[in-house]
């Protein structure tokens, strides 16, 4: 197949609309449903970002998109009791490897991940297909489905479910262009190496340790950076982004967005929060927006009298200012990729605050001095790639 006409594009007037090849046949097949415009932006992107998170990790990856940038990145790391249940995948007996990775990549950002693209590395099995089912999404791209995933992919959304098969093989030009305005932008595709040591070569910080774990989370920050709408900002932690801050204009405004959203990753490993005694049969949207509320400072809005009837069996305890800030200090070992430099050192204040201890950014700002000396001040190890990753 070398062309496929699509319903529209961005939106229902601009047509007509299609996805074809100059050269040769597309590299995908839909198996189910009738994928959009914006569908297959979000396939491609996440798959090429999936598919280097797996080469990268050795590990299955995951990956959540909505609007061209990630909501959720993760790989196949097991899941303990607690990431279970924030999930919500504490039902499943047993999940396998991609299951987990996608379990990751879609809980970190419940919100943002409503109405998701999803993207696997992997073969798309049984596990990972009930997850998928239980979710609001919009499809899902993969190299290979199990039978038993596509039956159950199937049956979702009354059977119009978006189900890609991707070549996994599949290597496009060396050229990539793209028209504005009728004008003609041609580049060479960003094929930086983002698992390369020598990116952690130059630590200019007093801290110049690294665990393991740390460069492992600090290149899944990077590869999925390199795939988010600039500038973009990275809080990763155990294997997964736990908070992306994407398109801002302003660095700073990223840094806060994605320390929020991981502030909020671990506020909902909080006992309160965890133990929330939900009304029965309440919707999964319902219950993730609640929580949403819950944790913030419009709490009362889910609190008040007469409103909290519609969502809990009981009125829960206010989540107080205090109880939040304590249990925001205890998490420990994040760490943080930027898609270009920081310019100044109230990014690391805020990073600091949402538990980064390692950093890696391109560096070269006029105020490298003052990033560095506030790393120094939290003894924060930070490396200066040289690499910057900006996407549009």
């Amino acid at each position: 197949m070398k062309e496929l006409e699509l319903k529209y594009g961005c939106n229902p007037n601009q047509k007509p609309s299609r996805i074809f090849m100059t050269e040769g046949e597309l590299p995908l097949e839909v198996i189910n449903g009738r994928p959009g415009y914006i569908n297959f932006l979000d396939a491609l992107n996440s798959w090429q970002l999936v598919k280097e998170l797996k080469a990268a990790t050795g590990l299955p990856a995951a990956a959540s998109f909505k609007h061209v940038s990630p909501a959720g990145a993760a790989v196949g790391l097991p899941l303990d009791d607690t990431l279970k249940k924030i999930y919500f995948v504490d039902d499943v007996k047993e999940l396998s490897p991609i299951a987990c990775a996608y379990a990751r990549a879609r809980g970190a950002d419940r919100m943002s991940s409503y109405g998701d693209f999803v993207a696997l590395s992997d073969t798309c099995d049984a596990a990972t297909a009930t997850l998928i089912k239980r979710e609001v999404s919009d499809g899902v791209i993969a190299p290979d489905y199990t039978p038993e995933a596509i039956e159950i992919l199937k049956d979702k959304r009354k059977g119009t479910y978006n189900v890609i098969k991707i070549d996994p093989n599949y290597i496009p030009e060396q050229i990539e262009r793209k028209q504005v305005f009728g004008v003609t932008f041609e580049q060479g595709r960003n094929e930086i190496d983002l698992n390369d040591p020598s990116l952690f070569e130059n630590i200019p910080t007093k801290n110049k340790t690294f665990t393991d774990e740390a460069r492992r989370d600090l290149i899944i920050a990077l590869i999925t950076l390199k795939y988010t709408q600039s500038n973009s900002v990275c809080y990763v932690k155990d294997g997964q982004a736990i908070g992306i801050g994407a398109g801002q204009q302003s660095r700073i405004h990223c840094t806060r967005l994605a320390g929020n959203k991981a502030d909020i990753w671990w506020l909902r490993q909080h006992p309160k929060v965890m133990n929330l005694p939900f009304a029965d049969k309440i919707r999964r949207a319902d219950r993730d927006n609640t929580i949403d509320v819950y944790i913030s400072e419009d709490h009362d809005d889910v609190l008040r009298e007469g409103t909290w009837q519609m969502f809990f069996k009981e009125k829960p305890e206010v989540l107080t200012m205090e109880e939040k800030k304590e249990w925001i200090a205890r998490n420990t070992g994040v760490a943080l990729g930027s898609d270009a430099f920081f310019p100044f050192g109230d990014n690391i204040e805020r990073a600091h605050k949402s538990g980064v201890q390692y950093i890696a950014q391109a560096g070269g700002s006029v105020r490298d001095d003052n990033v560095i000396e506030t790393c120094d001040k939290y003894d924060i190890a930070m490396a200066f790639t040289g690499v910057r990753l900006f996407h549009h």
